[in-house]
């Protein structure tokens, strides 16, 4: 692009933008990314070190070697990891985020549908973390004076989470930067513990296989559906990553963003999973809440429940409190703003009864694993069969502009959406794999013969590099003062 002024692409009168903007979803300019490689590595291993992956990795050591648990959850990781940077490349490259990106494939208003199903799906398991977190708390408060009330702690819990993610990106960075390697140390002392409690009991960590049936293709397509929420709402933190400018190439754009996904994310996830089976072994309990108040003692109890804590709170704010505000905001703008969405989905999470469904934390993964793999499908489906990255994002947020469709909703991602995931619904353990493919190519086919000859996308002809941003060495910026909407150079955003 030529111009370096800020140029209104949307003739759309002011008013019609009003319902679809709030800061809080509005793209992030590059000056405004502040994350590194470093600092993502850190978010991806608070948010990997989750408390249900213990029990991935027990329910794994029940029916399988270990080693072949590690081969199966490292490889599965791998692939979903290899998924999730062809998403996260809608943040780094429009710095937009999940939910108002998914205005081009479902509509301006049929984006409330995929949307805030992925919202109440992240609040609920804000729940589950945030009732994980308070058994923890309350086993140290249980420990050093008697008291025992998981409920008040609950509460206490969910209140500090919500203030610290209503602060914003950095106020989540900052947790991030100290809880990971806390984290990781303290998760070698806790295996170490419980390798000796093994042995203890003459038996071998690495050598136990249990008696429950279970295949290779359950627990590997399980550990897929597990982080099939984030493999399609990344763009959400991904937006905050430095890009560099004219980073033209995938690889040099998200570059800050593959030690995270394709190193972090797999080992940590197989690690706290090793410690998971290790817990089941070794005591018979996959959660490490129960095993550390039964097996230790004094210091090693106290700081083991603070590893517990920080691992819920650090998965949290980030894979959690984050996806579902921001659905929240893009479906109550501009009255909802981003802090009271926060709060709004730790009182839907809540409300949930989480410590219920952990009791079915396997029959929950596919059962949300099956739509929302259908979601993924799609969002690649237009953004690079369709689209081929580029985006009129100003239409985005006209309520009457491109992006209309028919009433608000486009028909080829909704029927997509609904096929996909009866189809992902009805396949058992590959639901993952069969909603990702099918609502991939039934999308592709709906848009290029149908509805894009009906519903024109300006974006699919003329100057291809009017619709780029971080490649290109742009922003996409919202002037409020002028109500203009359109490409400036980043280095004069």
């Amino acid at each position: 692009m030529n111009s370096p002024e800020l140029t209104s692409v949307s003739p759309t009168p002011a008013v019609s933008r009003h319902n679809l903007l709030e800061p809080s979803i509005l793209p992030v300019q590059r000056r405004h990314r502040s994350i590194g490689t470093l600092g993502f590595t850190w978010i991806w291993i608070g948010i990997a070190f989750m408390i249900a992956t213990f029990q991935l990795g027990a329910t794994g050591v029940a029916g399988l070697p270990l080693p072949q648990v590690v081969a199966i959850i490292l490889l599965a990781n791998i692939v979903l990891a290899l998924l999730m940077t062809l998403t996260a490349d809608i943040g780094t490259e429009h710095g937009l985020s999940f939910a108002v990106y998914l205005r081009a494939p479902f509509g301006v208003h049929g984006t409330h549908i995929p949307s805030l199903f992925r919202g109440l799906v992240a609040a609920i398991w804000f729940g589950i973390q945030t009732y994980l977190g308070a058994l923890a708390l309350s086993g140290i408060v249980e420990y050093l004076t008697g008291f025992d009330n998981w409920a008040l702690w609950y509460v206490i819990f969910a209140v500090v989470q919500i203030i610290n993610t209503a602060l914003g990106i950095k106020a989540v960075e900052f947790l991030s930067s100290i809880a990971a390697p806390a984290i990781i140390a303290i998760s070698v002392w806790m295996y170490l513990t419980l390798d000796v409690l093994a042995v203890t009991k003459g038996v071998n960590i690495w050598t136990f296989v249990g008696d429950k049936q279970l295949t290779i293709i359950t627990l590997f397509l399980a550990n897929v559906a597990f982080w099939s929420t984030l493999a399609i709402d990344i763009p959400n933190i991904t937006r905050y990553v430095r890009t560099p400018v004219n980073a033209r190439g995938f690889l040099s754009r998200n570059r800050h963003i593959f030690l995270a996904q394709l190193v972090a994310l797999p080992l940590t996830q197989t690690w706290i999973a090793v410690i998971g089976a290790a817990s089941f072994v070794a005591a018979g309990d996959w959660n490490p809440i129960n095993v550390i108040q039964a097996q230790s003692t004094g210091l090693s109890l106290v700081v083991l429940m603070v590893l517990v804590v920080l691992a819920q709170w650090s998965t949290n704010t980030a894979a959690n409190l984050i996806p579902a505000a921001l659905t929240f905001v893009n479906a109550g703008a501009p009255r909802v703003r981003y802090p009271t969405a926060v709060m709004i989905a730790g009182v839907i999470g809540t409300l949930s009864m989480p410590w219920a469904i952990l009791d079915n934390l396997f029959a929950f993964l596919f059962s949300y694993g099956s739509f929302l793999s259908a979601i993924g499908g799609i969002m690649v489906a237009d953004y690079y069969l369709i689209r081929r990255r580029r985006l009129n994002v100003p239409q985005l947020y006209e309520l009457q502009g491109q992006f209309h469709y028919w009433r608000g909703f486009n028909p080829a991602g909704l029927l997509a959406w609904a096929a996909a995931s009866v189809l992902a619904y009805c396949s058992g353990d590959w639901a993952f794999v069969v909603g990702f493919v099918s609502g991939l190519v039934i999308h592709a086919m709906l848009m290029k013969f149908w509805i894009v000859r009906r519903y024109p996308q300006q974006e699919l002809t003329g100057n291809g590099a009017q619709w780029l941003a971080s490649s290109v060495g742009h922003d996409w910026r919202y002037d409020a003062s002028t109500d203009r909407f359109g490409l400036t150079p980043s280095d004069q955003a």
